[in-house]
């Protein structure tokens, strides 16, 4: 009889271990998934910004290769901050999986809290 309920306590111990990590996870998810999601909205309101300021340039551009320059310009600009946020945002995806893992990592290294054995 003891030993059944020792089995049924270690039983609810291992349920209580991986709850406890899979909230974790889930935390370290959402986390990092609004931080995502907040990066990828203040890109797009910078990217707009900078569009609607270079378009009021070409708007008042006085001539032909004036406006090639300032065109040239906001190209050039767009692409490095493009890829300048893609590399921000594929490691904020990086730690997105390290920072989630890390619940599941703990419970492997850690096992089981006791072998249960079938009477």
């Amino acid at each position: 009889m003891i030993n059944a309920f020792d089995n049924m306590q270690n039983i609810q111990k291992f349920g209580q271990t991986n709850m406890d990590g899979a909230m974790t996870m889930w935390g370290a998810w959402s986390k990092n998934w609004q931080a995502i999601a907040t990066e990828m909205g203040e890109y797009s309101k910078r990217s707009f910004e900078d569009g609607a300021a270079t378009f009021q340039k070409l708007l008042g551009a006085k001539s032909v290769e004036q406006a090639l320059a300032i065109q040239s310009t906001y190209a050039k600009r767009s692409a490095e901050q493009y890829f300048q946020e893609v590399n921000k945002i594929g490691s904020m995806y990086a730690s997105l999986a390290k920072d989630s893992m890390k619940p599941v990592e703990r419970m492997m290294q850690q096992g089981a809290p006791g072998k249960v054995a079938i009477p």
